[in-house]
């Protein structure tokens, strides 16, 4: 397993990141091993939140072997202190743990949820004072709109970003490319999300095989390695696959022989693209 840095301070997370809405849903025993599995062969970035179902309820007795070993990541959708506050707590409780290695805003959209987020009484003001109590290390978010995030970089110095740095999205819809080059810009870690989205579901679309992709994923193994690669060619630290499991175990194999692409290959890759519509903007 490669592992790549995230911050200046010598933490290394594995290149690819365990989605615990992998075992949502799943049986207590099912979620272990599979979490454990994870563990075992190389991954220490474990990312989770309250909207994954019961995600937190199932990742927490799965590390609890190894929570030490693992950089833990979790995230609130709430914008207003006091919901936050509630829910971060409830999130330790569920975790088993005492701390966040990473703490996120959740799928900042608008700008109102970045004002929200800021404003006197607002989500940033629980996450700042738990940090400072040593409940967070690092400080990050994850957003769905090019705008949300640029000006949530502008508001604090976040460590990381977390967003949909994906092939279609990039080369067509031309989503992606200014908010990687503003957080290199500022020195914030980049994480990637949907690398291996194709597009937006189809009208009456079957779902049932990936109940848990709200998009279309990439189910032809070498389409979806290809997507893949490209995410993890760029100047990024990690990759969050889809929450099912089937790919997430496509995912791991992909993370496991992992090769940089070539110029050509892009080129390729890239062309074959400009043949879907992209997932973003939405």
């Amino acid at each position: 397993m490669e592992y790549r840095d995230y911050g200046h301070d010598g933490v290394k997370l594995s290149l690819i990141g365990f989605g615990a809405i992998t075992i949502m849903g799943l049986e207590q025993s099912i979620g272990n091993q599979i979490a454990r599995d994870a563990f075992d062969r190389g991954i220490n970035y474990f990312d989770v939140a309250p909207s994954y179902g019961d995600a937190q309820a199932r990742l927490g007795p799965a590390i609890n072997g190894f929570r030490d070993e693992i950089f833990l990541a979790c995230k609130t959708a709430q914008r207003r202190a006091e919901a936050a506050q509630l829910e971060f707590e409830e999130s330790l409780r569920l975790l088993q743990t005492d701390r966040f290695d990473l703490y996120q805003l959740h799928a900042i959209t608008t700008l109102d949820d970045v004002v929200t987020a800021f404003a006197p009484g607002g989500a940033m003001e629980v996450v700042v004072k738990a940090k400072e109590r040593g409940q967070i290390r690092y400080v990050g978010f994850s957003a769905h709109s090019t705008e949300a995030a640029l000006r949530a970089l502008e508001l604090y110095p976040f460590d990381s970003v977390l967003f949909p740095f994906n092939l279609t999205s990039w080369n067509i819809g031309k989503f992606g490319p200014d908010v990687l080059s503003e957080a290199q810009r500022r020195g914030a870690s980049r994480l990637a999300l949907k690398p291996m989205a194709r597009t937006r579901w189809p009208d009456g679309a079957d779902r049932s095989a990936h109940p848990n992709c709200w998009y279309e994923p990439y189910t032809e193994k070498e389409k979806a390695e290809q997507a893949w690669r490209w995410t993890l060619s760029l100047p990024i630290t990690a990759a969050l696959p889809p929450g099912d499991p089937t790919l997430f175990s496509w995912a791991l194999e992909f993370a496991e022989r992992f090769t940089p692409l070539s110029d050509d290959e892009r080129a390729v890759i890239e062309a074959s693209a400009t043949e879907q519509v992209p997932l973003f903007p939405l």
